[in-house]
């Protein structure tokens, strides 16, 4: 064993330049990928939407597009860069682009918020379009960290963002397909979907109303008022 020579583990390790604060910076934009896979099983598990569900695996299926494509293409990576494996397209241009898109698309044309509540105010058609922008802008800034530390060229992550576009246009019009023919509430009512207990709420309200007005009703029957009330 001493004298076996040791790997990297290549998933979180990323090149950058320990003087320059900018490419610090994009060191950890490098991790975006891997956060939103984190928060994609956090909310599956948490909420168990389908919407979301749906939506990671449409990002799955971008990966597995960026995987084959780096095999048919063969282009390596700029030469001032020490990573393994081919680099058209980027794969971290393409992973941010599939899901920044496929949120706005989801944000503005798929989610239905309800009227509002004494309990809950669904987000303006305002907020909706900020955080489709902060969405879009963040992968924006992963796309171009990946040229600044070199790891691929302006072609290559240009590409990737390119593919990533296409396919969440495509995903999101496939999805809607299933929605309009039926297809979604047929797998809704199938004994593994319900042993999982999947719902699809959260393209008409939002992901915490449901909770948020349970607590509320909790709090009015336990509050001093109420119990006033119940003593007369």
């Amino acid at each position: 064993m001493a004298d076996t020579p040791l790997a990297s583990l290549s998933l979180t390790h990323v090149h950058y330049d320990p003087n320059d604060p900018i490419s610090y910076f994009c060191a950890w934009l490098a991790l975006v990928p891997q956060g939103l896979c984190v928060v994609y099983a956090t909310l599956i598990w948490s909420t168990r939407e389908i919407e979301i569900l749906l939506m990671f695996g449409g990002q799955m299926a971008c990966e597995a597009l960026n995987f084959a494509l780096k095999r048919l293409l063969k282009e390596e990576r700029p030469k001032q860069m020490h990573g393994k494996g081919y680099g058209m397209p980027s794969s971290h241009a393409q992973f941010v682009s599939f899901f920044s898109l496929s949120l706005t698309l989801f944000l503005l044309f798929r989610h239905v918020p309800k009227k509002p509540t004494p309990s809950h105010t669904p987000l303006s058609l305002v907020a909706r379009v900020l955080l489709s922008g902060l969405a879009l802008a963040n992968a924006g800034l992963v796309a171009w960290s990946r040229t600044y530390l070199s790891y691929h060229t302006q072609k290559q992550v240009l590409v990737g963002c390119a593919a990533g576009a296409v396919t969440a246009v495509a995903w999101f019009l496939v999805t809607a397909g299933v929605r309009q023919v039926g297809l979604l509430s047929w797998a809704m009512d199938l004994p593994i979907t319900r042993l999982f207990r999947m719902r699809d709420l959260v393209v008409e309200e939002d992901l915490c109303q449901a909770g948020w007005e349970k607590w509320e009703s909790k709090r009015a029957l336990s509050s001093p008022k109420s119990n006033g009330k119940k003593k007369r």
